[in-house]
């Protein structure tokens, strides 16, 4: 579920033109837009001290892969984390931390998801009984588990009518279509496996599941695939219909390109092609991740790969998937080291957009790693935590915040884990435990300091669809609005669902509402700074959620 920042771009742009210096802050009816960058937060890493020991390992089949799942699994609010472990057991832990403390978490043992030859997982309410499910990707077969509760889980891929298969798997994704009572699942396949098991020096087809009342017949084939790493459905043009984006492993095959499927109804898929405005571009491509950070009411892309990474913008407008590259000019290429005197090409692997210094400005965090030992990319290869800035570009802060190290890292998330309005950063690396850096602010590990004031915002929709998959989420401060899809997919191997988490600056206050995934919009509500608030659709007002306890 993707979490959003705020864009100022357009307001900061004309201050700096009229050389107005970037302290200068607007309001409207005293709602504050931000228009100062702050620095970046500072972070301590508690993994060993919270209890959490866990790698992901193994041999090549183990390269791609390593990401996390997070989401709340004993209905308490706090996020809890299930992690992939290729060749070691996977690993959920429950969130014991205090609010606003130190982490504290405990391992969930269980013979159900404690597989092996896990590669990635996306957490998801499949059935709509607001308990959520894991979808589990495997070197092998994919398993759908059942939330039941109390962090405890059941296979479902029976009951499901959902065909794992026995292949490679690292990308996934989910969308609601009409009145479905299951989601569309999106399966992305890497390379073609014999049946041996061994790599055929082919990319398998992708995977498209719909369902027929509360089942899933046989999957539609996404042919060709072109050993696919990442993929999400997101409504790139604001249509209301949801296509799906693949980021495919260029490595592997010699005609292939990036790819968008179009998913509309009952019809079947079809990619987009030249004739719709369609560019090929060939890229090693790993993770995906969307956002409107330019402020034209539309998600740009970000494609993480070896060497340079892409920002893509819609060079045409919505009425044609014609996209341009604007890395080189935002600041966004991430195309090499910046700490450990490495000066080889980069690997980029899990993308994803946060206000993590509570600006109003959108940031962006790339996790790096060395596939293994491939000797023409950097072997020392830090993971990047850009800044976004009044002008519309982004800084390196990494040093700054503290989260420099070396190794290899895969998937990651985002996220405020203890909720003290300070987003937290979860990494999960190859032969090496995971981090959990938890954000002090302006302060240190005993008295943390907020940088900025913040809301987080919980969507809650009656019926299908609990988590309002598909909805956007638009918030004002002062005169900026920004635009937030809500999805689940793309990164690297893993994605979050739970409260989403917006960036005010020094605004004491915002306006918040929903455009739902029926199309329907709510009304303009008012969210106090620092709050955490659940909306749904059959009510003018916000709920205001406070913890009951630790």
């Amino acid at each position: 579920m993707r979490r959003s920042g705020w864009i100022v771009v357009a307001i900061a742009a004309v201050l700096v033109a009229v050389g107005i210096g970037a302290a200068l802050v607007l309001t409207s009816g005293g709602s504050t837009t931000p228009t100062e960058a702050l620095g970046a937060p500072r972070f301590v890493e508690e993994a060993d001290a919270a209890g959490v020991d866990h790698a992901y390992d193994g041999d090549w089949t183990f390269f791609v892969g390593g990401g996390v799942a997070v989401f709340d699994c004993d209905d308490d609010r706090k996020p809890d984390l299930y992690f992939a472990g290729g060749s070691n057991p996977a690993g959920l832990y429950r969130n014991d931390s205090p609010i606003a403390g130190p982490f504290r978490f405990s391992e969930v043992l269980d013979s159900g998801t404690d597989l092996t030859d896990v590669t990635g997982a996306y957490p998801v309410d499949l059935d709509s009984d607001s308990h959520t499910d894991l979808a589990v990707l495997r070197f092998g077969e994919n398993i759908l588990f059942r939330g039941i509760g109390d962090c405890r889980f059941e296979r479902a891929n029976e009951a499901l009518g959902f065909d794992g298969g026995d292949e490679w798997t690292a990308g996934f994704s989910a969308t609601w279509e009409g009145q479905n009572e299951l989601p569309t699942l999106a399966v992305g396949m890497y390379v073609e496996l014999d049946e041996d098991g061994r790599q055929n020096g082919d990319c398998a087809d992708n995977q498209l599941f719909r369902p027929t009342g509360a089942t899933y017949g046989d999957p539609t084939l996404l042919s060709p695939g072109w050993c696919t790493l990442s993929v999400l459905f997101s409504d790139w043009d604001r249509s209301g219909r949801r296509d799906l984006r693949v980021a495919n492993d260029k490595h592997y095959y010699r005609d292939g390109e990036e790819q968008l499927w179009r998913i509309e109804g009952d019809q079947p898929p079809r990619l987009y092609t030249r004739e719709d405005g369609w560019k090929k571009l060939q890229i090693w491509g790993m993770g995906i991740a969307s956002q409107d950070v330019t402020g034209d009411g539309y998600p740009e892309v970000y494609l993480t790969s070896q060497g340079d990474n892409k920002f893509q913008e819609l060079s045409e407008g919505p009425e044609q998937p014609a996209y341009s590259d604007i890395a080189i000019r935002r600041g966004l290429t991430a195309h090499r080291p910046f700490a450990g005197g490495d000066v080889l090409p980069s690997t980029g692997w899990h993308p994803e957009f946060q206000d993590v210094n509570n600006d109003g400005f959108m940031d962006l965090f790339v996790s790096k790693g060395n596939v293994d030992a491939m000797p023409e990319y950097a072997a020392e290869d830090p993971n990047n935590l850009l800044l976004g800035q009044p002008d519309g570009t982004f800084v390196d802060a990494a040093v700054d915040a503290g989260i420099v190290h070396f190794d290899r890292s895969r998937g990651a998330a985002l996220v405020d884990l203890n909720l003290d309005g300070l987003l937290d950063l979860v990494e999960v690396n190859r032969v090496a435990n995971v981090n959990l850096f938890r954000s002090i602010g302006s302060g240190d590990a005993v008295t943390p300091v907020p940088m900025g004031n913040w809301i987080a915002i919980g969507l809650e929709q009656p019926g299908l669809n609990p988590d309002a998959i598909g909805s956007w989420v638009d918030v004002k401060v002062g005169e900026v609005t920004v635009q937030s899809e809500v999805t689940i997919g793309g990164g690297h191997a893993g994605d979050q669902t739970g409260w989403i988490h917006f960036g005010l600056g020094a605004s004491e206050k915002a306006e918040v509402r929903v455009q739902w995934p029926n199309g329907d919009t709510g009304p303009w509500m008012t969210v106090d700074a620092n709050t955490f608030a659940v909306m749904n659709p059959d009510s003018d007002e916000p709920t205001v959620w406070t913890s009951t306890g630790d």
